[in-house]
């Protein structure tokens, strides 16, 4: 959105932010963690089921686990996949892969042994990092049709826990485990073989590496079609951590944060990243459905920072634990990846606290913050927040291509330093997302308001078509939400059998607890659509309706969408 005053809702920003001086990313990951481990050797860089490993020893196993990688005939460029939940074991892998020189390209352990499978093959991976459940359950099918692969590295869940309690949760099937096995034409590798033991050296081998160079391939969500690998380099990286540190005021080397964020997702290798290089002490939390532990581990810790998604929170604050915890440490509380309706982040603030809750938006492809609500100013509770320095933003009509009016909803297009360097060897699908001035289309729409907070109000692909009218999906979500007999709900489009080439509105929808009998549900439904007829235009209001226990999501924590419009199709 272009006005006279410019970017004018940087009026909006905290005394103090401002854009970042681009010779701050003119540098590389590994250039980052050397200070960071020279800095506080002994300091925790992370706590992990009551194991704490500092950042010299972060530093000793990573560079160990460079040199591993160099000496099995990886080089500068190359792709190491990793396929883990958030252990210690990722971490280090993740900075021994950018200390060697090579690309992280983090794996979804969630994912089918197909779909594990395609990211491997077109990654073109030479090096898995994975579990022994993973390697049993998914590599041992798929291996022959990996020829790019030579090496494999093998871990396991409680590789770090102490002996009994390793043995304890093995025996009781808390922990996971499977065979690893040799494969032809390829090396297995044992973790802890190449972290613990003497065949590699201690410091960091000499790869010259450039801000240009690629760090990671992190692949899409694939929640609108095919997974696409976005290559970011070092300075995408680098440009965002140091925007979004000095936008919260985080300080060198102090303090503790929590982020359930999956390592292996952009959000969490993001997270990840910025503790390491600010020398934050992170709280690895390998199960995020496992509410008890989280929040013991913010008894234990008091984190001044915590970073999940909002199905996250709701499970948080189901739980009595985490309405009794003292969260007067706690200051920055934030939530991206998905949608977290209103009255939700009103309910969450009720017991962290007012003025803690940050939502957020960011994208792979952005590296990946690049709207976030103010860390002390005003907070927009359903907005998404301001637009981030060093972040220029237009938006426009999703079908003229041409920019909207203040006020008016248009497609988010973003460019600054963040944006990836392209799609992997996806030219044509690169061309369709960064338009020629460099903006990346984001493929969400937004209203932006005098301030110049951010509102989304749909995805572009999920806006319905209902006899010619745009209808947002967002908005029949947010205004239905404010029905108190609805806990969550997801609106698509489904084919209007009776108005070939139009759509209805369906809403899929989760009632509140005691509401799932028939007798309830056939009352629920009458009342939810009188409920929606007097908020709505009447083409806005559901045509279908389902009532459910729970809804699809990623392995993320987004709810997939993309599920529910394959089921009706198949139907």
């Amino acid at each position: 959105m272009e006005r006279k005053d410019g970017r004018f809702w940087k009026k909006s920003y905290d005394p103090g932010i401002d854009d970042l001086d681009p010779a701050l990313w003119e540098s590389t990951l590994p250039e980052c963690f050397r200070k960071s481990f020279s800095s506080h050797p002994e300091k925790a860089a992370m706590a992990f089921m009551g194991v704490e490993i500092s950042f010299a020893e972060l530093e000793t196993y990573s560079n160990r686990f460079a040199n591993m990688l160099l000496a099995n005939g990886l080089g500068k460029g190359d792709v190491v996949a990793i396929a883990m939940a958030n252990i210690p074991e990722y971490l280090i892998a993740y900075v021994g892969t950018i200390t060697a020189g090579c690309v992280l390209s983090g794996v979804s352990p969630l994912l089918s042994t197909e779909e594990m499978r395609f990211q491997l093959a077109d990654s073109e991976a030479k090096c898995f990092v994975t579990l022994d459940a993973i390697f049993e359950k998914h590599l041992s099918k798929i291996h022959s049709r990996l020829p790019a692969l030579k090496v494999v590295v093998a871990a396991r869940i409680g590789g770090f826990l102490p002996a009994v309690k390793n043995f304890l949760g093995t025996l009781l099937g808390k922990i996971p485990k499977g065979a690893v096995t040799p494969l032809e034409g390829k090396a297995v590798l044992s973790f802890y073989d190449i972290i613990k033991g003497s065949a590699y050296p201690n410091t960091a081998p000499d790869v010259s590496l450039t801000p240009d160079d690629t760090a990671y391939l992190q692949y899409t969500g694939g929640t609108t079609g095919p997974p696409k690998g976005a290559m970011l380099t070092h300075r995408n990286a680098l440009s965002d951590i140091h925007i979004v540190t000095s936008w919260l005021f985080i300080e060198m080397g102090k303090g503790v944060a929590l982020s359930a964020f999956p390592i292996f997702h952009i959000a969490g290798l993001f997270t990840c990243s910025c503790f390491i290089i600010f020398g934050v002490t992170q709280i690895l939390i390998p199960n995020p459905r496992d509410t008890g532990h989280i929040c013991a581990e913010m008894k234990k810790y008091r984190p001044f920072l915590t970073a999940n998604v909002p199905s996250l929170y709701h499970l948080l604050m189901s739980d009595p634990k985490f309405k009794r915890l003292d969260h007067s440490d706690l200051r920055i509380c934030i939530s991206a990846a998905a949608s977290f309706p209103a009255d939700s982040q009103k309910e969450l603030e009720d017991i962290i606290g007012r003025g803690k809750l940050l939502e957020a938006y960011g994208m792979t492809e952005t590296s990946p913050l690049t709207v976030m609500n103010p860390a002390l100013g005003q907070k927009k509770l359903g907005h998404i927040g301001l637009p981030l320095p060093n972040a220029e933003i237009k938006l426009v009509n999703p079908d003229t291509g041409a920019e909207v009016g203040p006020g008016e909803p248009g497609e988010l297009c973003v460019r600054g330093p963040f944006v990836m360097k392209a799609y992997y060897r996806q030219p044509e699908e690169t061309k369709n997302a960064i338009d020629a001035e460099g903006y990346m289309h984001t493929g969400d729409v937004v209203v932006q308001d005098e301030e110049g907070y951010l509102r989304i109000v749909d995805r572009t692909k999920d806006m319905v078509n209902v006899s010619g009218f745009k209808v947002f999906s967002r908005k029949i979500e947010e205004i239905l939400t404010a029905h108190p007999a609805i806990q969550e709900i997801a609106v698509i489009g489904v084919p209007d059998a009776d108005k070939p080439g139009s759509e209805q509105v369906m809403a899929f929808i989760i009632p509140r607890e005691g509401l799932f009998d028939e007798e309830k549900l056939a009352a629920l439904e009458k009342d939810v659509i009188s409920f929606a007829r007097e908020r709505l235009a009447p083409f806005e209001v559901p045509k279908a309706m389902e009532f459910r226990k729970e809804l699809p999501l990623t392995s993320v924590g987004k709810l997939n969408k993309k599920a529910l419009r394959d089921e009706i199709r198949r139907r």
